[in-house]
């Protein structure tokens, strides 16, 4: 097993998993990636992931649903969450709240489209 940290990328955009998984690589850490949130789920299951970067609005299991899960339970709870947002650009197009946001039990948020300068910060700071 190596030394660098795992980091699940979940996304249901093909090209933000990969982008972001691209520079998450180049930063030296390994990645994981998943489509959805039960894909998540067993990516999660092969190896536990040191931080999970998690869109919130994905068909089959949504990313507020898929956080309170991993947060609620005594194996998974350690693991860090940062949620990808775009709510705040569909509030009025969607069931999604920031409410739900807020009682969501993530670690941080990155509203979309992502900064990954950003987004790598905070990666780096959860994981020190």
């Amino acid at each position: 097993m190596s030394d660098k940290k795992l980091i699940l990328v979940v996304d249901d955009d093909p090209d933000l998993v990969e982008s972001l998984a691209m520079k998450l690589e180049s930063e030296k850490f390994r990645v994981a990636k998943a489509y959805d949130g039960l894909e998540a789920l067993d990516e999660i299951k092969k190896e536990r992931p040191a931080l999970i970067i998690l869109d919130v609005m994905m068909p089959r299991k949504d990313g507020y649903t898929l956080c309170n899960e991993l947060k609620n339970s005594e194996e998974y709870k350690g693991i860090i969450v940062v949620l990808l947002t775009a709510v705040a650009d569909a509030i009025n197009s969607t069931n999604y709240t920031h409410m739900g946001g807020k009682t969501t039990l993530a670690d941080d948020f990155v509203p979309k489209p992502i900064d990954l300068d950003k987004l790598m910060e905070i990666v780096k700071d959860n994981l020190q």
